[in-house]
């Protein structure tokens, strides 16, 4: 059967592609609009289309620097891998954004034609594309890999070390979209709200604004792009990561090993059963894209609802069918039911984060932010970082009991099918957070196009809602990061020990007592931190650029502000991509070279406290960032909505103040983190079988524990997880 099974995944993969492109077909069905609405979509189209080729350049000249240095140091194979998972990221992140930008206009003209319903269905179908090329891709890459590398293998635990290669290059990609958006959407954004908003006086999205064009291209080279690509990381490495530690559960002499055994049903064949729980999590993610297929034509039969209870019968509904049919899979792969437990502590964990993220950054804590408002600008930070702090306990409760409950089901496999589960409906997910940039971005079209007050008025419900799901989003990104890079961690530590095994230097001593583990903890802490610098400075340096420009332009542009001249979008367009290029590189280097440095020079025992001590600070900056961002947003809003002296009041000051600070935090800063410690985790996999135990300088520990050549091969076939 599972010979099968093994062409069900790339197919599901190619029939989700042609899905996406049926609904994209949809989308492109309703009107574009004409004269001064298509105008401004074109040049928001054109925008973003021009960054990310600039993008793709710098980009592709960094993959080939890293996928030839793969090649040379391991693997070929593996180094084809890397470009194939490089490739499909990038094929991702593009057709969401194209989509996106076609669908924001079509979603401002049926607002103004049509209704809210109308609006909120191409809205909707406009993300749908994004999440369905997410899933689809991971399909096609993930299940066309292990289809030629490890199902037509002799030995299947042999070929799993290539599909390592597949998860550093989408990791790499979805660093640069990450990065390279955040900057440029926050560059933009802050300078347009300070100059046109403080400054001017003039509304949000107002057209006399140079700097508004350049904030729409953002939202979808930043939210679009950069988020499906971050999603699109973890949900391969996730997938990559536990068929990793599956492939270590056999014997020395080949053969399943007793815990291998113990997961699968009485009477197993066991020469099935470790390619059985290798295949596990593509059969797993192959049904959750039906699931997640089944979520997005709930939401269109539910459009005429209000917008969010028709996005969240989507998402739960897909959740609760793909919980069901996990049982149902591990029962017809003759895997026992405790590990369906462990998928579905997974899906419901993320439902949980995903749940707080939406009360920290839409609930009470958000209008009390607002309230403050009320005392001024200091009142408003204080209260927006102290949500930010507060929000960060109940999804690390969350997470660790994922941890907890899974371990105890099917040890560390369990751990990775418990992070397979949350992240299996990426399809709905992704969907529904891609929804959030389309509706921002035809709130604006509809602004500048001056349509009516009532077309603005669903515009900015549905922009409400997207904010909503934005947030939510961005916590279930953040959760299932977190989890796929400790299911990276634990099998960078079964494939290093299988290796120093084999070289009679026994298992690496990650106790706390190991002062080599201690120093990595805090060297692994110390990445987070200099990443976030690093990112906030770009903004704020970028911003400073843009805030100039636009100031010059209002001064030296007869009748801008008065509505009688045009804008030079084009310029504060360039000023955004070129210092989005100029500062994104640094960040990738660091994620991609610490973790290299460290292992070669400190050895793999230091590495491994490195990444514990990484993921910890990433995991927890992340969710303080971006729930600290999205209340300050959203209190906002809350604002002009008319509360708390409304628009135009000393408290609307204070809260764009506080919007302004958060804007890197909540879509620079913090998203970046999600994918920093996957990649850090993801290079610390590919290099295990070829770093040192200890120090270099430590001759006790033997230097390298084996030979960096071609012929190398990174067979993770020996060590199971302790029962």
């Amino acid at each position: 059967m599972l010979e099968t099974l093994h062409i069900v995944t790339p197919a599901m993969g190619v029939l989700g592609l042609i899905a996406a492109g049926l609904v994209f077909l949809t989308v492109l069905k309703s009107s574009g609009g004409s004269g001064k609405v298509a105008t401004i979509a074109e040049t928001i189209h054109k925008g973003a289309m021009t960054f990310m080729k600039r993008e793709f350049v710098v980009l592709g000249a960094f993959a080939i620097v890293l996928g030839s240095v793969l090649g040379f140091a391991k693997d070929w194979n593996e180094s084809i891998a890397f470009f194939t998972g490089a490739i499909c990221s990038s094929i991702a992140g593009f057709i969401g954004m194209y989509c996106a930008t076609k669908a924001n206009v079509r979603t401002a003209v049926a607002a103004n034609e049509h209704g809210a319903a109308k609006a909120l269905s191409i809205a909707f179908f406009g993300g749908s594309v994004m999440g369905l090329t997410v899933a689809s891709m991971g399909l096609l890459g993930i299940g066309g890999l292990f289809y030629f590398y490890v199902a037509n293998s002799a030995d299947p635990a042999d070929g799993a070390h290539i599909i390592h290669g597949f998860a550093m290059g989408g990791s790499l990609v979805a660093l640069f979209y990450r990065v390279g958006g955040g900057i440029f959407t926050k560059a933009a954004d802050v300078g347009a709200d300070l100059v046109g908003k403080v400054e001017a006086g003039i509304p949000e999205d107002d057209p006399r604004n140079p700097g508004v064009i350049a904030d729409n291209v953002g939202d979808n080279v930043g939210d679009v792009a950069g988020m499906g690509s971050d999603i699109f990381e973890s949900y391969c490495g996730a997938q990559i990561a536990t068929i990793a530690i599956a492939a270590t559960m056999v014997t020395a002499t080949g053969g399943a090993s007793e815990f291998a055994k113990s997961l699968m049903v009485e009477g197993t064949d066991p020469e099935v059963v470790t390619g059985t729980l290798m295949y596990l999590p593509l059969g797993m993610t192959t049904v959750g894209l039906i699931c997640s297929l089944i979520g997005i034509l709930l939401v269109k039969l539910v459009s005429s609802m209000d917008p969010a209870k028709a996005l969240r019968v989507g998402t739960f509904g897909s959740a609760i069918l793909f919980i069901i049919a996990a049982f149902l899979i591990t029962g017809l792969f003759g895997v026992q039911t405790k590990v369906a437990f462990c998928v579905a502590a997974g899906a419901i964990g993320g439902i949980i984060i995903g749940l707080i993220t939406e009360y920290y950054t839409g609930g009470k804590p958000v209008r009390d932010i607002a309230h403050s408002s009320e005392t001024g600008v200091a009142t408003v930070m204080i209260n927006g970082l102290a949500v930010g702090l507060e929000s960060v306990a109940v999804p690390l409760l969350t997470i660790s009991g994922i941890i907890l409950v899974s371990h105890h089901f099917a040890g560390l496999y369990g751990v990775g099918v418990g992070a397979v589960g949350m992240l299996a409906t990426v399809g709905i997910t992704m969907a529904i957070d891609a929804y959030g940039p389309v509706a921002d971005n035809a709130g604006g079209i509809a602004q500048m196009a001056d349509m009516p007050d009532e077309t603005r008025e669903i515009t900015d419900g549905l922009d409400a809602v997207g904010n909503t799901t934005a947030a939510i989003g961005k916590g279930f990104a953040i959760g299932a990061a977190g989890l796929a890079a400790l299911t990276m961690i634990a099998a960078f530590v079964e494939v290093a020990n299988l290796h120093f095994t084999e070289m009679g230097l026994g298992d690496m001593d990650l106790s706390l007592t190991n002062a080599a583990v201690l120093a990595g903890v805090f060297l692994g802490g110390l990445c987070p931190f200099l990443s976030g610098s690093i990112t906030m400075k770009a903004v704020g340096s970028a911003a400073n650029e843009m805030i100039t420009e636009i100031r010059r332009q209002f001064k030296e542009i007869p009748g801008l502000l008065e509505g009688k001249a045009e804008p030079d979008t084009k310029r504060c367009v360039d000023i955004a991509t070129k210092a989005a290029l100029r500062k994104m590189i640094l960040p990738a280097a660091l994620a991609v070279g610490a973790p290299v440095i460290v292992g070669f020079v400190l050895g793999a025992e230091t590495l491994g406290g490195m990444l514990i001590g990484a993921l910890l600070g990433c995991v927890v900056l992340a969710l303080f960032m971006s729930n600290a961002g999205g209340a300050w947003d959203n209190a906002k809003k809350y604002v002009e909505e008319g509360n708390c002296g409304g628009k135009g009041s000393e408290g609307h000051a204070a809260t764009v103040v506080g919007d302004t600070v958060g804007d890197p935090l909540k879509d620079t800063s913090g998203p970046s983190m999600n994918i920093f410690i996957n990649v850090m985790a993801i290079v610390a996999l590919v290099i295990a079988p070829i770093v040192p135990l200890g120090p270099l300088w430590d001759s006790t520990h033997g230097g390298t524990s084996v030979e960096a050549d071609n012929s190398v091969q990174v067979d993770v076939e020996l060590v199971a997880p302790a029962e």
